[in-house]
């Protein structure tokens, strides 16, 4: 199973956005058994260590280094699909 959680600023909108696309993008790369979370920069930090993929927007990156034992990405464009997928092929690898 991949665990990935997804992380915003606040832990509304965009986190969840981001959750949706990952999901897709999962699905696409024939990645069985998927979990998936999205919340808050500030609750990743408690929960990161649980999962094996963590992506936040690059501004919040430097907030979740150290917090995560799994791949953390960084996306500089929340709505890009391409690069949503190309760097969790890259993460899964």
């Amino acid at each position: 199973m991949v665990k990935v959680l997804t992380a915003c600023g606040n832990g509304m909108g965009s986190s969840m956005v981001i959750k949706m696309k990952v999901e897709n993008a999962l699905r696409q790369l024939n990645v069985p058994n998927v979990e998936s979370a999205s919340c808050s920069v500030g609750e990743a930090k408690g929960i990161a260590r649980n999962y094996d993929i963590v992506i936040v927007s690059n501004h919040l990156i430097k907030e979740m280094e150290g917090c995560t034992n799994g791949k953390l990405i960084g996306l500089d464009n929340l709505m890009d699909d391409n690069e949503i997928k190309s760097k969790l092929e890259q993460a899964l690898k």
